[in-house]
């Protein structure tokens, strides 16, 4: 039995005196009662006789020593008399004495059981759990003095000890301490080193008070004799003592954990409290944003860096990685205290990385980065409506023909007494990829894990099925790639209670959390129980199964397990200790990087861009929308004169052709004055209900996008900066292809048009002339386009033959003699119609044949058409100079005259309609259709404001880019800095 330094505490004075050591503390001896002095010296003499006693005290107490325990009756006699009452006051202090220092006799057995079960613990430490968690329980000083008591003195004075607590019955309980001072007396006397006796005097330390004395570990009573005891413990196998043992400390653990668990909730419904009197402002403090919140914003804002200067994202957050339907989601959801997580029957529900910000407040809560709902978690209602949102965002952020997404979904989730951590539910490994799938699914995720895991100061959390074959397992393999050495890595056995109900061998479930199955390495193991596999579960209710069954499971009670390796409470504080050592460990170390990046890009912007402010891609939208907008604004600023004349313009060149092939020259080559007016109004009926109103309206919805155009590229001009022609581009033309004309808007134009065709009274002479002149110029115009598609037809002529030493194809020598013969036809009837009879197509293709030129009678005939239209084009034009003088026949209605001009009349009408068709159409432009384009281009400009994906694509350049960046260090650096000066005053 393993001696220490003899000791003992002093009744008298409270002091510890040894003979390595001499100590005194508080009072000093010569201010004590004698007899305590007394007292105190004799157990000094009784444990060194060779050496002196230190006072004078212990001579009276040796002399005392010989005394009888009860007073002898005192002889007669005066002088008896005083002497009897002398010794009965002595009896009457030193009984006194032994009451008061009764304390000290129940803190040496205590000590004496503190002993011996520190000294079995360190033999059997390898069987026991770990309670280094409740050392606060037992005082240190219990320990230090455990160092300095020698157990020979303390079993000879225990005699003494017990007849003085039989001498006191009224006091409560005494009977019971001197049971337990007999029980301890055997124990020492026995000399026992291993056995369940330390467990029990350990067990009596930490017993709470008012609870029973505790009893043997083999339940014998706690007054046997030293004899009885020894028998008992000899009759004992080593096995049945380790389970004793293990039992009496599970359940003191389990107590206490219990006791743990009640002052947690406590100082959580305090905290609350002052957490809501603070958001009251009853402190009237300043509020702040918290110390997580603000390290989660620095990863919000990394998240969507993309930096080309090698300053990678290295601050630490929780990774959490495992296999499909592992219970990823359902260990984060234990963690935040609340079923947040979609769910379903193996299918797969996280699509996309949930970056979920855990931290401490008033109130359960979750709520989106992008958001300002707040979810209240403690409601049913909102918890389904959270659980859909997060469902439809990963549906969202997956694009098509894809089944998961990088993209990352930002939460944050806060709640009384929720450790302060930042995790990212990453999609569940899978090893095949089915039906429904993507081909590229399962490298996709492994992607996604990759990149997070490789972070060197990313925590990984791996998470491992228990109810499933360890060798089925993937993502071991994945993290032991990432985090060979294991440093960063935290393992966690899911669904532990299928796994003791269904494997055969329990010992493997040791095996895998003491890291010998699987070749990955790794800080800590953990095993956890998550519910029992239905969606309904409420948090509390899996807490309390979960407890339930490591309390009662044999795994703990055997020893395959240590207590602080259970449950997801004792996870989710090492995984938050251990985020935020790393947090501490590195985060100035990122400030100093993103530092360099800074003065990197700082530098590369003043030499390339030196008079330039550094606008990021929002502001540079923002600027170019303004221009648009003020581009859009001044179509409203042109004048109606410029409209029309655009509007008439393009809307004659648009219906020329039509007016001219299919209503002029048909009425006209009839030669008939009656028969061209009835032609003629036909024709422009026909047209007027069916093609003029379309044609008008494309007309004006083409002039509105190229007046658009114009103001867009003279502000293009001004600005040289070509940076937001992409994007001026695609607002146009978005614009204008959203943009549709008022329909109601073509069935009034048709009125008008039809109204203005129908007059064909020229009222002035200003108006004939207008009229005569349209015309000559529209002839004028056909007989030019003729006189060309003639020219084509036959070739150069002689002086261009010489000339330019160009010659004529073969076609074009058969369509020049036929070109001739059909010239000498007309000259010979130049009232001729304006088609050939089929003896004149006879008749000249012999004259052809017999100047040795085969010719086609299709060729002739067409041929024909265009110089009987050149012929008639000239005529024509002569009859328009004729009707420059007519216009007194017409106003006088003279119809026997010779002077007809029923075709001016036409062009007048034509005319008329164009310049009411244009006024009508700058109308809507301006009243209307400006107006309603303005806001396309304004509700464009909007939807393109929201895709950044687009204004990416848009507004783009190595200028651009640099501002971002730019932009996006300074900012991160700015909040690393704010959350360092806060890190170092919260410790």
């Amino acid at each position: 039995m393993l001696r220490v330094g003899r000791a003992v505490a002093c009744m008298a004075c409270k002091n510890l005196v040894s003979n390595n050591m001499g100590v005194r503390f508080r009072m000093p001896l010569q201010k004590l009662h004698p007899l305590s002095r007394a007292i105190h010296h004799r157990y000094n003499a009784s444990a060194n006789p060779q050496r002196t006693p230190h006072c004078s005290a212990a001579r009276h107490f040796t002399s005392m020593s010989r005394l009888p325990m009860r007073p002898p009756k005192p002889p007669p006699g005066g002088h008896g008399g005083w002497r009897y009452q002398q010794h009965r006051n002595f009896w009457m202090l030193r009984l006194a004495s032994r009451l008061l220092k009764l304390r000290y006799i129940v803190l040496g057995s205590a000590v004496g059981g503190g002993y011996t079960a520190k000294k079995t613990y360190e033999e059997w430490k390898d069987m026991l759990p770990d309670m280094s968690a409740y050392n606060w329980v037992i005082p240190d000083f219990v320990w230090e003095l455990s160092d300095q008591i020698d157990l020979d003195k303390l079993t000879k004075i225990l005699p003494e000890l017990e007849e003085i607590a039989k001498l006191l019955p009224e006091l409560p309980d005494f009977d019971k301490i001197g049971e337990n001072f007999t029980f301890l007396k055997s124990i020492l006397s026995t000399g026992v080193s291993v056995g369940s006796e330390g467990a029990s005097g350990l067990h009596l330390l930490l017993e709470a008070p008012g609870d029973t004395p505790v009893k043997a570990a083999t339940e014998a009573p706690v007054t046997a004799t030293p004899e009885a005891s020894e028998k008992q413990f000899k009759k004992s196998s080593d096995k049945e003592k380790v389970d004793q043992l293990q039992e009496e400390l599970l359940r003191t653990q389990m107590k206490y954990q219990r006791m743990l668990e009640r002052l947690e909730k406590e100082n959580k419904d305090l905290r609350k409290v002052v957490l809501q009197k603070d958001e009251k402002g009853i402190h009237q403090r300043k509020i702040k944003k918290s110390l997580i919140d603000m390290y989660s914003e620095v990863l919000d804002i990394l998240s969507d860096f993309d930096s080309n200067y090698n300053t990678q994202d290295h601050l630490p957050r929780v990774v959490v990685v495992g296999d499909q339907s592992a219970g990823k989601t359902s260990v984060l959801e234990m963690i935040a205290q609340a079923r947040i997580f979609p769910r379903g029957s193996g299918e797969m529900m996280t699509r996309s990385p949930v970056k979920v910000t855990l931290s401490e407040g008033p109130h359960h809560v979750a709520m989106f980065k992008d958001s300002s709902r707040e979810f209240d978690l403690g409601k049913e209602e909102d918890l389904a409506a959270l659980r859909h949102e997060i469902e439809l965002r990963m549906r969202k952020s997956v694009k098509e023909g894809q089944t998961v997404s990088p993209e990352t979904i930002s939460l944050s989730v806060k709640g009384p007494g929720i450790q302060r951590m930042v995790l990212v539910d990453l999609p569940g490994v899978i090893s095949t990829v089915t039906a429904g799938m993507a081909a590229d699914t399962k490298e996709t995720i492994f992607s996604i894990s990759k990149n997070y895991m490789q972070n060197p100061n990313a925590i990984i959390l791996c998470i491992q099925d228990g109810s499933v074959d360890a060798e089925r397992s993937i993502v071991t393999d994945l993290v032991s790639q990432m985090d060979p050495q294991g440093k960063r890595t935290i393992f966690v056995l899911t669904k532990v209670d299928l796994a003791e109900k269904n494997l055969a061998s329990p010992n493997r479930i040791q095996q895998i959390v003491e890291g010998k199955l699987f070749p990955m390495k790794a800080l800590g193991y953990f095993a956890v129980v998550t519910g029992k596999g239905s969606a309904g579960e409420s948090i509390d209710s899996i807490k309390d199964y979960e407890e339930d069954f490591f309390q009662n499971s044999r795994l703990l009670r055997d020893g395959m397990l240590k207590a602080h390796q259970v449950t997801t409470k004792n996870l989710s504080l090492a995984v938050s200790d251990c985020f935020w050592k790393m947090v501490r460990e590195s985060v100035e170390q990122q400030a100093d990087a993103f530092k360099a990046s800074r003065f990197n890009l700082e530098t590369e912007w003043k030499n390339n861009y030196p008079r330039l402010r550094e606008l990021d891609r929002n502001e540079l939208f923002e600027k170019a929308k303004n221009e648009i907008l003020d581009e859009v604004i001044s179509l409203s600023q042109v004048t109606p004169k410029h409209w029309e004349a655009i509007l008439q313009k393009k809307l004659w060149e648009r219906v020329s052709t039509h007016v001219i092939e299919n209503i002029y020259l048909p009425a006209a080559q009839t030669m008939n004055s009656g028969t061209f007016n009835t032609t003629v109004d036909i024709k422009l009926k026909q047209w007027t209900d069916k093609q003029l109103p379309h044609k008008a309206l494309e007309v004006a919805w083409e002039t509105l996008q190229e007046e658009f155009a114009r103001f867009m590229a003279e502000y293009k001009g001004k600005d040289q900066d070509d940076i937001f022609d992409k994007l001026k581009e695609a607002v146009k033309d978005e614009s204008i292809k959203r943009h549709k004309w008022n329909e109601r808007a073509m069935d009034s134009l048709r009125v008008i048009q039809h109204n203005a065709l129908e007059d064909r009274s020229i009222t002035d002479k200003p108006q004939w002339d207008a009229a005569i002149q349209f015309m000559e110029e529209t002839l004028q115009a056909r007989l030019k386009d003729t006189d060309s598609v003639i020219n084509d037809m036959v070739g150069p002529d002689w002086k261009q033959r010489w000339m330019s030493w160009k010659n004529r194809s073969p076609e074009q020598h058969t369509r020049s003699e036929t070109r001739n013969e059909l010239e000498r036809l007309l000259k010979l009837h130049e009232d001729h119609t304006a088609y050939l009879a089929n003896d004149e197509v006879t008749t000249v293709r012999k004259n052809l044949e017999g100047r040795g030129v085969e010719v086609d009678p299709a060729l002739i005939k067409d041929t024909w058409h265009q110089l009987y239209r050149r012929h008639f084009l000239q005529k024509a034009l002569q009859h328009c100079n004729l009707c420059r003088r007519g216009f007194y026949y017409y106003q006088r209605h003279f119809v026997d005259s010779e002077l007809e001009c029923n075709d001016v009349v036409l062009f007048w009408r034509i005319q008329r309609m164009l310049l009411i068709t244009a006024n009508t159409l700058r109308q809507q432009l301006t009243n209307t259709e400006v107006r309603r384009l303005e806001k396309n281009v304004k509700e464009v400009l909007e939807d393109f404001g929201e895709d950044n994906e687009r204004k990416v694509h848009l507004i783009t350049g190595r200028r651009v880019q640099l501002a971002e960046d730019l932009k996006k260090v300074r900012e991160i650096q700015e909040k690393l800095e704010a959350f360092i000066e806060a890190l170092h005053k919260e410790k």
